[in-house]
């Protein structure tokens, strides 16, 4: 798998914890993905990039959104664009 689809995989891995608010500390999140501290900050910093209202919360030991946000990454289609919709 090429470099940007592995980026992709894990920033989908990390919003997949950060919305069951499982991520834990930083350390037990890189230990998790198997990344290093340094890695996932930058991870961390380019989801940032792409605007996802990241914090950390002390009280849950969970990074979380502020707010609700969707992410979602690919090629969609016309069907896939209803399927959506809702």
């Amino acid at each position: 798998m090429n470099t940007i689809l592995q980026q992709i995989a894990l920033i989908e891995r990390i919003d997949r914890l950060i919305r069951m608010k499982a991520t834990g500390s930083p350390k037990q999140l890189s230990q998790k993905l198997s990344i290093s501290k340094t890695k996932l900050y930058r991870v961390l910093n380019t989801m940032k990039e792409l605007q996802a209202p990241l914090i950390y919360d002390t009280t849950i030991q969970s990074f979380v959104y502020e707010e609700p946000v969707d992410f979602s990454f690919g090629f969609y289609g016309e069907h896939d664009k209803l399927m959506y919709a809702g």
